[in-house]
């Protein structure tokens, strides 16, 4: 277990935690590290942004095999001179889970177990690591960074139903509580947060998160706009698979699919409706798969050097009838920051 992200971590000490943790993060180990020349292992004080991003026809299918000339690249509006890219999917990938374990999941959960422990057995290979957490009225690290399957199928199988109070059973049948008296049961843009600043802002490389919730928020001190901001900073693609149990809701809905959205496109990754059905839950999985495993790099030195922390937005666009899948932008390096992040 990492020692700057406790086991549980509970709403009281969220702020603290955000406090002191750039200051502890020097004490952790060093991140792992490609080979010298490999694209993603640039840093800040290189000054180079690298995007990985999707191809797809307007069917939807995956497009492979492009080249260098077949994209451009703009920053704030302006073309940039692209000087690297690569059509390669055997890169290193890091990997984190985040599996919703308030009340509203409690059908739900197993399969989200079973699925996802087998979507991560299928999808990492030698290079990659993954780490597990969940959130509930808590943050908990199940499973830190390892690249062992068993290892994390055990840390998938410790998330627990957690309301914060009451006991289980059906909700709202007198068994536990319901979702307008639960005020603190989700803290699902602290989990975010956390896992995009204290896991992966040191990660170099592909990073991709992957949130299994029905995008309810409660109780969380983040707002959704840190949590965006949180995981484009630490450069890192998000996809939520939103699992959504009708039933639990019944008359009340819920709505924080339109949220969830946001972050993806955002961050360069993709919302899926998974409902409560486990075939579809396994054929998103078997999608994020596949798009992790068809990425294009590119690798540019902007013409904007001014080191000012300022948000750049991207776009790459392809010659041809074709749609890109790619974060939306970045953060500029600032002066304060120091050596070993990554733009």
């Amino acid at each position: 277990m990492s020692h700057l992200f406790p086991k549980r971590l509970t709403a009281a000490l969220l702020v603290m935690l955000i406090g002191v943790s750039l200051a502890a993060r020097a004490q952790q180990a060093p991140p792992r590290q490609g080979d010298a020349d490999d694209v993603q292992t640039f840093k800040v004080d290189v000054n180079v942004v690298n995007v990985y991003f999707n191809v797809k026809d307007k069917h939807g299918l995956l497009v492979p095999n492009l080249v260098k000339d077949s994209f451009l690249i703009f920053e704030d509006g302006k073309p940039q001179s692209i000087k690297y890219f690569s059509a390669e999917s055997n890169q290193p990938l890091t990997l984190g889970i985040l599996i919703d374990s308030s009340v509203s999941q409690e059908r739900v959960l197993p399969m989200e177990k079973e699925v996802g422990a087998a979507f991560l057995r299928e999808v990492l290979r030698e290079k990659d690591l993954a780490f597990v957490i969940g959130f509930d009225v808590n943050v908990d690290l199940l499973q830190d960074f390892t690249n062992d399957a068993r290892d994390l199928r055990a840390g998938m199988n410790r998330a627990r139903i957690n309301g914060g109070g009451g006991g289980g059973g059906i909700p709202g049948l007198g068994g536990g509580p319901i979702p307008n008296n639960n005020p603190k049961g989700t803290l699902l843009y602290d989990a975010i947060y956390l896992a995009s600043y204290e896991k992966l802002a040191r990660e170099v490389g592909r990073k991709a998160m992957i949130i299994l919730t029905d995008g309810e928020d409660q109780g969380s001190r983040m707002k959704v706009r840190d949590a965006v901001e949180a995981a484009q900073k630490a450069d890192v693609m998000v996809y939520v698979l939103l699992i959504a149990d009708r039933g639990f809701y019944g008359g009340w809905g819920y709505g924080g699919d339109r949220e969830m959205k946001k972050l993806c496109q955002d961050t360069g990754g993709r919302m899926i409706e998974v409902g409560n059905k486990h075939d579809k839950l396994k054929q998103a999985f078997d999608e994020v798969a596949n798009e992790l495993r068809s990425q294009y790099s590119i690798g540019y030195t902007p013409t904007n050097n001014q080191r000012d922390g300022s948000y750049r937005k991207v776009e790459v666009k392809a010659k041809g009838e074709y749609r890109i899948q790619a974060r939306a932008g970045y953060y500029a390096p600032s002066s304060r920051d120091r050596a070993g992040g990554q733009p």
